[in-house]
């Protein structure tokens, strides 16, 4: 009976091992590719945004609402359809929306200064750093801030529609304060959502939706960032 209780031990502490392992590749998999759409972001904003002839062409004509509209149809339909989409078809779309959304925020570059936007960059990063950390190594359950979360999101995007008619600057930083404590919030709640994800997965073995949900994972990263950079900027970014 020792014996049986010895070997039941150490057949869940490989068990456990590999899974810490698994864990570290695949959330390593999710930073990687949520850096790639960074840079593919970044690289298109910058381009688009310090070429007047292109801002001009794009944000001077009705072409600005299919641009700023674009992002938000693309999501929502990877979202649907993720479950037709095979992982390859998955990470190019989710590439090809971190492109889209370079082109949708490129007028930062003409509003306002780069290093304002350097700066704010930075302080998004190590915030967001700090924020996931605490999502993948904190024990207490945080996920009853999701429902919360969602609505607030939900919340800004029918705020942000409605303050593009009213223009009203009152309403806007509104906005960009409860934006910068929603994402702030959803960034540690989506980390230790993607890792308890993983650890209930894991055992199944299931390949191909452990690669759609490092790619979802990464999508919804990206978007906590994105998002916590911008209305970051409404704060931080000096005016050109």
């Amino acid at each position: 009976m020792a014996e049986f209780d010895t070997m039941g031990s150490v057949g869940a502490g490989r068990r456990s091992s590999v899974i810490d392992a698994g864990l570290k590749a695949h959330m390593s998999k999710i930073y990687g590719l949520m850096s790639i759409a960074m840079l593919i972001t970044g690289g298109v904003a910058f381009f688009v945004g310090t070429n007047e002839a292109m801002l001009a062409a794009i944000f001077g004509t009705p072409l600005r609402w299919v641009v700023m509209f674009a992002p938000l149809v693309v999501v929502f339909g990877m979202g649907a359809m993720i479950n037709r989409l095979s992982a390859g078809a998955a990470q190019l779309v989710f590439l090809g929306f971190s492109a889209l959304m370079g082109l949708s925020i490129s007028y930062i570059f003409a509003v306002y200064t780069g290093i304002s936007i350097a700066q704010t960059f930075m302080v998004t990063a190590i915030a967001f750093a700090g924020l996931s950390l605490y999502g993948y190594t904190t024990k207490k359950d945080i996920s009853g801030w999701g429902s919360f979360l969602i609505m607030g999101v939900i919340g800004l995007i029918l705020a942000s529609i409605v303050n593009i008619f009213l223009a009203s600057s009152a309403v806007q930083f509104a906005i960009s304060a409860l934006g910068v404590l929603i994402f702030a919030g959803l960034t540690a709640y989506d980390t230790q959502r993607l890792k308890n994800e993983y650890i209930q997965m894991a055992n199944y073995g299931e390949t191909e939706w452990l690669a759609k949900s490092a790619i979802m994972g990464a999508l919804s990263l990206y978007l906590n960032f994105l998002n916590m950079f911008m209305f970051l900027l409404q704060f931080m970014g000096g005016r050109e």
